[in-house]
């Protein structure tokens, strides 16, 4: 059975995967202006796949070519790409991006219920879901009150959006299923099957599909699947390799922090006060997650008595 625990270096990676999440965000919202929901998905992994198996490759991996692998490939795909890349593409046309932000956070709320019943070794305890529940309220907080007033309009956005958080929990569990391959390998035959449940879907959505893009939508959709998909996708599978999958989806908490700091580096935005209280109840909600401060301060308690 694997311990799994989030040491300095897990959570560096964490960190580093939702600064670039946060600027995915960012680069959806400009690929949208220009191209289909559907076409940005194909793209994005199109090209992802295409990078992730020329380093496979170029490393002298290879892919396998069982009905069994590439079963687990596809559901994969669909779970963790295909789907939440699509919905969430598609959500963000109709909803601001705050609330998105909001309901993508329910993530680790879905993983950790889902984990403790079909998992033998991520059960949930009072300490984890607390730490959701205080995640999921301070990134309400940082993103701020003025993102709540949509929630009575565009529902099926917002639905489309909490779909798509319970397809990555879902997708997060399955990858367990791919622990007997390589990363590369599983990365890669995951994103390629992705791309081949995402052409016919652009091709019979949004056919013709846009080929001459300004230079804007170049780049974001560069950065989606050059960075945000490939690059931050080996992290992710080390990640959930190491510290399992509630764990890894923290980063869905982190990731509106992460934008929110780069504002005020980057571009020299303030801080309000809900941003400052949010971040601190995000922070308070990964130590209980965690739980090693709870369990060393409990031990220094009894051991006091």
């Amino acid at each position: 059975m694997p311990n799994y625990v989030m040491n300095t270096r897990e959570w560096s990676l964490l960190v580093l995967v939702s600064v670039i999440w946060g600027l995915s965000f960012f680069l959806i919202e400009i690929g949208l202006r220009e191209l289909g929901s559907f076409t940005l998905v194909l793209y994005r992994v199109g090209i992802a796949a295409l990078v992730v198996t020329l380093i496979l490759y170029f490393k002298g991996g290879r892919l396998p070519f069982t009905i069994q692998a590439w079963r687990k490939f596809f559901v994969l795909g669909f779970f963790n790409n295909f789907l939440p890349f699509a919905l969430i593409s598609w959500g963000q046309i109709s909803i601001d991006s705050g609330l998105a932000s909001i309901l993508n956070a329910t993530t680790p709320m879905f993983s950790v219920v889902m984990a403790h019943f079909l998992t033998s070794d991520e059960h949930m305890t009072p300490n984890r879901l607390f730490g959701v529940i205080l995640g999921i309220v301070g990134v309400a907080l940082l993103v701020g009150p003025e993102a709540l007033h949509g929630i009575s309009a565009n529902v099926l956005g917002q639905l489309a959006i909490l779909a798509a958080a319970v397809s990555y929990s879902c997708g997060a569990i399955y990858a367990r299923h791919l622990n007997d391959m390589p990363i590369l390998v599983a990365i890669s035959g995951t994103l390629i099957a992705a791309s081949m449940m995402s052409l016919p879907a652009a091709l019979l959505l949004e056919y013709p599909i846009k080929i001459n893009m300004a230079l804007p939508t170049i780049g974001a959709v560069l950065g989606l699947s050059v960075l945000g998909t490939a690059f931050a996708y080996m992290l992710y599978f080390h990640i959930i390799r190491t510290a399992g999958a509630t764990n890894t989806l923290l980063v869905t908490f982190m990731v509106p922090v992460t934008a929110l700091l780069m504002g005020v580096l980057v571009l020299g935005e303030s801080l309000s006060q809900f941003a400052i209280l949010g971040m601190l109840v995000i922070f308070a909600g990964l130590i209980f997650v965690d739980g090693r401060i709870i369990r060393y301060l409990r031990r220094d308690r009894s051991g006091s008595n």
